[in-house]
C-alpha cells in the first residue's frame, strides 16, 4: 500500500510537471509560428525566468506553490496555493519576478550587443518593457502587490495609468487585466486601515517599507531606461 501511494504521489508530481511543460511547449509553438522560433524561445525563456523568480521566493517564504502555467498571448503565472500571511511577504514574492525577469533581459541584451541580432535585442526589449508594465501599481499585477506596502489605495493610481496604456496601444489583453483588476480596485476604494484584519495584514516596519519601495522605484527607472534604449536599437531608423 505504501509503495502504491508513493507511486501515485510521484505520478501526480510528474503530471504537474508535464502539464506545466505542455503549456510552455504550446506557447512556444504558437509564438514560433507568429514571430519565428528564435524569438519565441527567447521570449518563453524570459517568461519562465520571471515566474521562477516568484516560485523560488514563495518557496523561501514557506508558501505552497505550483509550477508555471503558460497561455499564448496572455502570459504565465504560478499557482500560489496559499495566500501570503502579510503584506511584506506578498511584496517579497511579487518583487522577485520582475527582478529575475530583468536579469534575464539584461543577459539577452549583453549577449546581443548594440549591433547584435535584432531578434535577440527584440527579446531583451520585450523583457524590459513587460517587466516595466508589470510594475504598474495595480493588483493583480506585481506592482500592485508590491506597492501595497504603502496602502491598497495606491491601486487607484494604477487605474489612469492602465487607461493611458490602452489609449497609447489598444490591446485586448489590457481589457482582461482591467477585468481582473476591477474587484481589487473596489477593495482599495472600500479599504479601512482601522479594520483589525487590515491592520494586521498590512503591518510593516518603516525600514522594510522603505527598502521595498527603493527597490521598486529603482527597478522601474532602470527598466524604463533600458526599454527606451533597446527600442531605439531595434527601431527601423537605427543604424
Amino acid at each position: 500500500m505504501t509503495k502504491l501511494l508513493l507511486l501515485l504521489f510521484s505520478g501526480a508530481k510528474l503530471g504537474k510537471l508535464f502539464a506545466s511543460g505542455g503549456t510552455m511547449l504550446l506557447s512556444l509553438v504558437v509564438y514560433a509560428f507568429v514571430f519565428g522560433w528564435r524569438y519565441a524561445a527567447g521570449f518563453i525563456a524570459l517568461l519562465f525566468a520571471h515566474e521562477m523568480g516568484h516560485f523560488v521566493a514563495a518557496r523561501q517564504r514557506g508558501l505552497a506553490v505550483g509550477l508555471p502555467t503558460f497561455i499564448p498571448f496572455v502570459g504565465a503565472w504560478i499557482d500560489l496555493k496559499e495566500q501570503p500571511r502579510d503584506v511584506e511577504t506578498e511584496a517579497y514574492v511579487a518583487l522577485a519576478g520582475p527582478v529575475v525577469g530583468t536579469v534575464a533581459a539584461i543577459l539577452c541584451y549583453v549577449a546581443a550587443g548594440d549591433d547584435g541580432p535584432r531578434w535577440l535585442l527584440a527579446v531583451a526589449y520585450a523583457g524590459f518593457f513587460l517587466n516595466l508594465f508589470n510594475l504598474l501599481p495595480l493588483s493583480p499585477l506585481d506592482g500592485g502587490r508590491i506597492t501595497a506596502v504603502l496602502s491598497p489605495r495606491i491601486w487607484l493610481v494604477g487605474v489612469p495609468l492602465l487607461v493611458a496604456f490602452f489609449l497609447w496601444q489598444p490591446n485586448p489583453m489590457l481589457l482582461l487585466i482591467a477585468l481582473l483588476a476591477a474587484p481589487q480596485v473596489i477593495k482599495a476604494w472600500r479599504y479601512d486601515p482601522k479594520a483589525p484584519e487590515n491592520a494586521s495584514y498590512y503591518a510593516i516596519s518603516p525600514r522594510r517599507r522603505t527598502e521595498v519601495l527603493a527597490v521598486y522605484f529603482g527597478l522601474a527607472a532602470y527598466l524604463a531606461f533600458m526599454a527606451y534604449r533597446t527600442h531605439e536599437l531595434i527601431s527601423p531608423s537605427a543604424p
